[in-house]
C-alpha cells in the first residue's frame, strides 16, 4: 500500500526537523513539488518553493563561565607581641636643649630586640613626626622654642601598636648667636671655629711697639 501525499509530506517535515537538530547552521527550509510530483525539501530558496515555518529550538545555551581568580590568602594577625622595655634614652626627661636652629637627636632602646616586621614611630605632641623605620635614632629639626612632649611607639607588621612610652617633656631654647657670644665671649682662637665667632668679626691684632734689635 503506497503512502498518501500527506504522509509523505509529514515524513519530509520530520526529516527536515532532524536535519535542523543535527545542523544548527540551517536557518530556513523550503518545500516544493518536484518533476515526479513528489514533495521535496531544501535549504535553498527556489522558484515555486514555499518557506516552511519551523518552531524555535528549545535548546538552552549555557552561560559563559567566568574565569576564577586566584586570591592569595592574607595572613591572620596573631597575638600581639609585647616588649619588656621601651624608653627614650636621649633627651632625658625635662632636659633643656640649647640650639639656635632648634635641632636635636632622639634615641631609644628596647628589650628584647626589635622583631622582624616591627618599626619605631616617633610622636611629638601626640602626633606622628617623620616616617616610621627600624632605626632607633631620630634627628629632629627646626623645633620651636618652648616645652614639648615626646613619645615612641613600636608598630607591628599589621599596623598595631605593640608598645608606647609615656609622654616625656623636654625644653627647647633657641638662643641667637649674639646671646651665645654674650654668654661665652669669643677668644682669638674661636674665630672661624665657633658659628657665633665668624672671621670677619675678628679684631685686628695689635702691632708690637718694640723695635727689632739689630
Amino acid at each position: 500500500m503506497s503512502a498518501s501525499p500527506e504522509s509523505k509530506w509529514l515524513r519530509g517535515v520530520l526529516m527536515c526537523l532532524l536535519m535542523l537538530v543535527g545542523h544548527s547552521a540551517i536557518a530556513e527550509v523550503y518545500t516544493y513539488i518536484d518533476a515526479e510530483g513528489n514533495r521535496a525539501f531544501t535549504d535553498q530558496p527556489r522558484r515555486n518553493a514555499k518557506k516552511v515555518e519551523i518552531a524555535p529550538s528549545n535548546q538552552i545555551k549555557s552561560a559563559p563561565r567566568k574565569p576564577t581568580q586566584a586570591h592569595s590568602a592574607k595572613p591572620t594577625p596573631g597575638p600581639l607581641f609585647r616588649y619588656q622595655l621601651l624608653r627614650i634614652l636621649a633627651p632625658e626627661p625635662d632636659t633643656t636643649i640649647r640650639d639656635s636652629e632648634g635641632n636635636l637627636i632622639v634615641t631609644v632602646t628596647n628589650e628584647p630586640a626589635l622583631q622582624p616586621g616591627h618599626t619605631y614611630r616617633l610622636l611629638l605632641e601626640g602626633k606622628v613626626y617623620g616616617e616610621a623605620g627600624r632605626s632607633p635614632v631620630f634627628p629632629m629639626t627646626n623645633i620651636d622654642r618652648g616645652t614639648h612632649q615626646l613619645s615612641i611607639e613600636i608598630i607591628d607588621e599589621f599596623g598595631r601598636v605593640a608598645e608606647r612610652t609615656p609622654n616625656q617633656p623636654f625644653h627647647m631654647m633657641r638662643i641667637s648667636l649674639a646671646q651665645k657670644r654674650l654668654a661665652q665671649p669669643c677668644k682669638t682662637e674661636d674665630y672661624g671655629v665657633r658659628p657665633e665667632c665668624p672671621l670677619k668679626d675678628k679684631p685686628p691684632e695689635e702691632e708690637s711697639s718694640i723695635l727689632p734689635f739689630f
